[in-house]
């Protein structure tokens, strides 16, 4: 990438995108925001539906390389969940194919594969070539952002990381999230791990710090050079004494994606 290195964060508002914005500077990016919702302290951010392809071409236009965040990230209908995170991450795909840019980073989740029963005992670890089982429209649209990637690689030469995120918080705040859980810190090593790798085709990792408790297998985030420094383990002790342990026979607890395959939580908007 050129060393001015403009990123394109989409979905710059929400939690992960807040995030961000305050951690990939560090890295030399220069990023470019974009939110359905206006940021505060951020006048220069574009305020664009995903449904606007006019909107998104010219947000695309002229960046090295976007990370895409932006969509429904709960779950909701399957209306709308095709609207923000099917049809909008197929436009964004147009638009950086329609307008050169060559690498997108994908925000994915743990939640294509989220009825994985999650490793027990000495299980292995869940590889990234396990087979998609996607626990809600959430978890679906996200295998569909996958397998789009993979289109735009094979037929378009657009390279993309997809990244399963696990759960990006300052903290852990369940039992559960010991296993899943991406500091902020690491969160931006890995993005920037992803930016910058080279020869990278459609590459699929899991997002999270490198976990005492971890549930799935590192190697291919790795293998771009990311190398995770913080462990949620710190944080074992008192959360176990204040929620208990696992129960494998919970399926909130068997399976990688929690409560998300039993109750899950539902977008407000």
């Amino acid at each position: 990438m050129p060393a001015s290195r403009t990123v394109l964060l989409t979905g710059a508002a929400g939690g992960l995108g807040t995030l961000m914005r305050g951690l990939l500077p560090r890295y030399g990016y220069e990023l470019r925001l974009l939110d359905l919702r206006p940021i505060e302290g951020e006048p220069d951010a574009i305020i664009a539906d995903l449904a606007d392809r006019g909107a998104l071409r010219e947000a695309v236009r002229g960046v090295d390389a976007i990370i895409h965040l932006a969509g429904i990230s709960l779950e909701s209908t399957f209306e709308k969940i095709v609207k923000a995170n099917i049809e909008g991450t197929y436009n964004l795909y147009e638009a950086a194919r329609e307008e050169g840019v060559r690498r997108i980073v994908f925000a994915s989740s743990n939640h294509a594969v989220g009825f994985t029963p999650r490793p027990q005992g000495d299980d292995p670890l869940i590889p990234v070539d396990t087979a998609r089982r996607p626990d809600t429209f959430y978890g679906l649209s996200k295998s569909f952002g996958e397998d789009l990637a993979q289109l735009y690689w094979d037929k378009h030469g657009l390279e993309t990381v997809s990244v399963r995120i696990g759960s990006c918080f300052p903290e852990p705040t369940s039992v559960r999230m010991l296993s899943v859980w991406m500091s902020p810190e690491d969160g931006a090593r890995l993005f920037h791990a992803a930016l910058t790798a080279e020869n990278v085709g459609h590459t699929v990792v899991y997002g999270s710090s490198d976990n005492t408790r971890l549930w799935w297998d590192l190697t291919t985030a790795r293998a771009l050079g990311y190398e995770p420094q913080d462990d949620s383990e710190p944080y074992a002790e008192k959360l176990i004494a204040e929620q208990g342990g696992l129960d494998p026979d919970n399926p909130a607890h068997a399976r990688l994606g929690g409560h998300f395959v039993t109750d899950p939580p539902i977008w407000p908007y």
